[in-house]
């Protein structure tokens, strides 16, 4: 039987750490949905289709790797693909408290699934989506902080001084 993990977020944008997460991930599985939450309330900096295509030129060279985006609930996209795993990844003590709680509800409402936390590499723990926007909406220079494959020109407005 296949191992088959569902790695979901907003990956708004999709940074280094998210990355890191992935390929340390995948010796353990046999193939990684890399899947973006889709949500109609929630404003995105990057369009949603700008995110898949960077994701899938980041791991245009892994075939075990899928892009994919979904909405409703991520239990409900597991079953969907046959995922038995979420993955996630934790930077901090508040990271775990949050993704504990989302695991377990998960696990009781869909009992087959278990959530797999990574912890990130220590250089990647300061290193999250929100600060990396507000990075790039006041001009500054977020390239060291997401993959080489994303290129953010089109959207660094210019610094005022």
């Amino acid at each position: 039987m296949k191992k088959t993990a569902v790695f979901p977020g907003s990956f708004d944008p999709f940074t280094v750490g998210h990355e890191s997460i992935v390929r340390r991930a995948l010796p353990m599985f046999d193939e990684i949905y890399i899947s973006i939450g889709y949500n109609s309330e929630k404003k995105s900096f990057f369009p949603l289709d700008q995110r898949l295509n960077w994701i899938r030129k980041i791991f245009s060279d892994e075939t075990r790797i899928h892009v994919e985006s979904f909405s409703g609930l991520t239990i409900d996209y597991c079953r969907k693909v046959g995922a038995k795993y979420i993955l996630r990844g934790l930077r901090t003590s508040a990271d775990f408290e949050f993704e504990r709680a989302i695991a377990q509800l998960n696990k009781s409402m869909y009992p087959e699934i278990e959530s797999v936390f990574l912890l990130t590499v220590p250089e990647h723990t300061p290193i999250n989506s929100t600060i990396v926007r507000e990075v790039i909406r006041h001009g500054g220079d977020a390239s060291k902080f997401v993959p080489a494959a994303i290129d953010l020109s089109g959207y660094i407005k210019k610094k005022e001084i």
